[in-house]
């Protein structure tokens, strides 16, 4: 939560978005919250600093992360004492059966959610000591996220979901036009800047929303059953397409999923039942017979 004063009337004005004319006295507020996010950003290159980029070999650590939810009187464990590190770079796959808790082990590091108790860290930050303006911060510019479905705006083109986070993170018009384009031509879609998603199918869906994950330049690409609503073979396209900005663009890239045709594009595979990880296997170790699709 941000606090900002109207500079004509005085008014105290507590924001989490973007307010651009004061609510009392209709004065243009776009430079004072203009201020208020550079200050802000200042701020936040203290909190995220650039020589954990090339100094911490785990991008995300965590110790003893516990989560419970309330049901009434009864309390239910989510995760119980959860310690991972994933190393910058990796492909990793979170797999378990529904209500295993590999949903809310995404959330955590995502910073979706916070635990009941441990800590959670994103490039050495211990994300439960952000508050809620430096954890967006950080969500914006560190994280993409990508869905099982979709989430794309309906009345939005393919270029204006793309371009949405970057409008959040401060990029200038031109900038994001031309990033834009970009990521549309690197998905495959570059004939589709001016399609809304009922004009895509559901591949072509999922790859706008993986353009949308990498529009900000993320260190870690989260992406929660992002086959789960695909076809066999478009699921297998998009899959490839994850390894394919693992490998040439170093990006870290988490999945959460049931497919098992992740595995053999995954570096590690954790396993996770009733809160707690079972094991953690090493893709040179599993023994994957990968079929064919057939003609």
């Amino acid at each position: 939560m941000a606090k900002i004063e109207c500079p004509e009337c005085g008014e105290q004005i507590e924001t989490t978005g973007i307010v651009t004319v004061c609510a009392k006295c209709e004065a243009d507020l776009r430079e004072v919250m203009e201020a208020a996010r550079r200050e802000r950003d200042e701020r936040m290159k203290t909190i995220v600093r650039d020589d954990s980029v090339t100094t911490h070999e785990f991008i995300v650590r965590t110790r003893d992360l516990k989560k419970i939810y309330i049901m009434g009187e009864i309390e239910v464990p989510a995760l119980r004492d959860v310690d991972l590190d994933v190393r910058r770079g990796e492909y990793l796959s979170i797999m378990g059966p529904s209500g295993s808790g590999k949903s809310t082990l995404f959330n955590m590091i995502g910073g979706l959610d916070k635990p009941t108790a441990g800590r959670c860290f994103i490039e050495e930050v211990d994300m439960a000591q952000l508050d809620a303006f430096e954890l967006a911060w950080l969500r914006c510019r560190k994280i993409g996220y990508i869905f099982q479905t979709f989430n794309l705006i309906p009345v939005m083109t393919a270029m204006e979901n793309i371009t949405l986070p970057m409008i959040f993170a401060g990029m200038g018009t031109d900038e994001m036009m031309d990033r834009g384009r970009e990521l549309l031509d690197m998905v495959g879609l570059g004939d589709r800047l001016d399609h809304k998603p009922y004009e895509l199918s559901g591949g072509q869906q999922q790859r706008v929303a993986v353009a949308r994950a990498l529009a900000n330049s993320p260190a870690i690409v989260l992406a929660d059953e992002p086959t789960g609503n695909l076809d066999l073979h478009t699921g297998k396209e998009i899959i490839d397409l994850l390894k394919e900005l693992n490998q040439f663009s170093g990006v870290t890239i988490i999945s959460a999923t049931h497919d098992l045709k992740m595995i053999d594009v995954s570096d590690r595979v954790v396993h996770i039942r009733d809160g707690e990880i079972e094991r953690i296997e090493h893709r040179a170790d599993i023994d994957l017979e990968v079929g064919g699709m057939g003609e």
